[in-house]
């Protein structure tokens, strides 16, 4: 009888503490969900135009790539040699060679970092070149030759409305005069089109910058505390949606029964139901964004990331227009240097394999865009006008030794390095275990958002397993990814990108984000709803 007794005495202190635990959590539960409201309804609103500006209504451009085109030798009456001796230049960065307006030039980077254009069949320089040739891009993309420009600048930094995540500095800005206030950013040291934003877009990427990125507290504080107060209330949501899980899920039947005494009505019933799918979804958001704001301490430095060594005019040797390759798939050549070698970087379109030709790509869509056919990268020893083979694999494992410290640094790049930077591990002695020349954006680990293609991957058996992504037409690096960036990546595009959704489309995959962000809105909101009626 007394060891019966005590268990039930017992069961009866149990059931009072934990009761009294279910209490406080309930009361916190709310206490948390009250907290952060202002801040999950900012975030899911502006999550919630994200796929619809992103995806469903996106602007269109009648170009969104400028064909390479095939330049004829007969167009390079003057070598590159003689139009710098003509035009009194002893030093410069790199040339290329782009056509406009029915005109082929060299365009010559100084060692000013500035871009010169000479006109190919006379020497002479084109004045206010660069600026000329931003408009002609930009005329091209949008197919606009009619539109009066508005405003012409040249954008060196980030901004709000121009953001990291386009990649490309410097770049002009170009705002035309039309109803759609259509602004329009290029490159002109690569001839790429780097973003375009209509007044739509415009008002969505403030919009967004705002409510979601919340840059109202770099306006008044700084990036540190903008981050820290997004992470301690994504914390707290994190706590909320677990409290809730708790609440919703694991002591459901407490509540049930308390609520079988006081049944609910309204709006407090059908927020208790759909409480625990809420939690889930709001848990995936709020851990992601978490662990994604935390990988932006540091500013954004890959644009710098350059090498650009100075050139002599009296080292160049062979004369451009006269190299031993194949002219009739030459499209655009530069200069680089390596193992105290100058060489030319010819870029030609690919050979015809097989026995039939390729056709020419449908022209399907409404703009007639196509399939950019592949290019073959041939680099000649400019003392001896020969080709040498496999050197592009070479030139960018110099350059991913070069970014990483293993290279001695001169007054040659525009890399710069913070003094937060850890010194990096040098790959003069690491095992390489992958390369291999990219053409097309890989979804996960090299994808659209790192903008530059072709790029060379080079992953390294380092402690991280360090993967380096080196644009060798340009000398720069595209993307550095590590294991621990890898699972970062991973975490942000599944959990709150919903990329395990790929498999039903893009269609459905931003149709259940939206639905999940309006689900959360929603409920917070009847939440919120149910405290000012009680």
């Amino acid at each position: 009888m007394n060891k019966e007794t005590n268990r039930k005495t017992a069961k009866k202190k149990d059931s009072k503490f934990i009761k009294k635990i279910k209490q406080h959590m309930y009361k916190w539960h709310r206490v948390i969900g009250l907290i952060t409201i202002v801040p999950v309804i900012f975030w899911t609103l502006s999550g919630l135009m994200h796929p619809f500006m992103a995806h469903f209504f996106k602007p269109e451009i009648a170009h969104e790539k400028l064909e390479q085109q095939h330049i004829d030798k007969n167009q390079l009456k003057y070598s590159i040699q003689e139009v710098l001796q003509k035009n009194e230049l002893t030093q410069f960065k790199n040339f290329r060679i782009v056509s406009f307006n029915n005109v082929t030039y060299y365009q010559v980077k100084t060692i000013l970092g500035e871009l010169w254009y000479f006109d190919t069949a006379t020497a002479k320089k084109l004045e206010n070149g660069d600026q000329k040739y931003a408009e002609w891009l930009s005329r091209y993309f949008l197919e606009d030759q009619k539109s009066t420009v508005k405003k012409s600048e040249v954008v060196t930094e980030f901004t709000s409305q121009y953001k990291y995540v386009n990649r490309y500095l410097p770049v002009y800005k170009l705002t035309f005069d039309r109803t759609d206030g259509m602004e329009i950013y290029v490159e002109t040291s690569s001839g790429k089109l780097a973003t375009f934003n209509p007044n739509s877009r415009q008002a969505f990427i403030w919009f967004f910058d705002v409510f979601h990125n919340w840059s109202f507290i770099d306006a008044i504080s700084n990036n540190s505390i903008r981050i820290i107060t997004m992470i301690f209330l994504l914390s707290i949501i994190g706590f909320s949606a677990l409290s809730g899980i708790v609440i919703y899920g694991l002591l459901w039947k407490q509540f049930k029964k308390t609520d079988n005494l006081q049944p609910k009505k309204g709006l407090r019933k059908y927020h208790r139901q759909i409480g625990i799918w809420v939690s889930l979804f709001t848990l995936t958001f709020a851990f992601s964004g978490g662990y994604h704001a935390t990988t932006k301490w540091e500013p954004y430095t890959l644009s710098q990331m350059v090498y650009e060594p100075t050139f002599e005019t009296k080292d160049i040797g062979v004369a451009n227009n006269i190299l031993n390759l194949d002219w009739s798939r030459f499209q655009n050549i530069g200069i680089i240097t390596l193992n105290d070698s100058i060489y030319y970087r010819c870029q030609l379109t690919e050979k015809e394999t097989g026995k039939f030709k390729k056709p020419k790509s449908d022209t399907n869509s409404k703009w007639g865009k196509k399939k950019e056919s592949k290019s073959e990268v041939v680099y000649l020893n400019m003392a001896t006008n020969t080709i040498t083979p496999n050197l592009d694999l070479q030139y960018a494992e110099f350059l991913a030794y070069y970014f990483t410290d293993g290279a001695p640094k001169a007054a040659c790049c525009e890399m710069t390095e913070s003094s937060n930077d850890e010194p990096q591990p040098t790959l003069e002695d690491v095992k390489l275990l992958e390369s291999k020349v990219l053409t097309d954006f890989e979804s996960r680990e090299y994808g659209f958002v790192n903008k530059r293609l072709p790029v060379t991957k080079l992953a390294y058996d380092t402690p991280e397993k360090t993967t380096y992504f080196i644009e060798t037409a340009t000398s720069r690096l595209a993307a550095v990814i590590k294991n621990s960036d890898k699972v970062e990546g991973y975490s942000f595009a599944f959990l709150h990108k919903f990329l395990f959704m790929d498999w039903a489309g893009k269609n459905i995959r931003d149709l259940t984000m939206v639905l999940a962000a309006l689900i959360i809105l929603v409920v917070s909101v009847l939440g919120f709803v149910l405290f000012l009626r009680k």
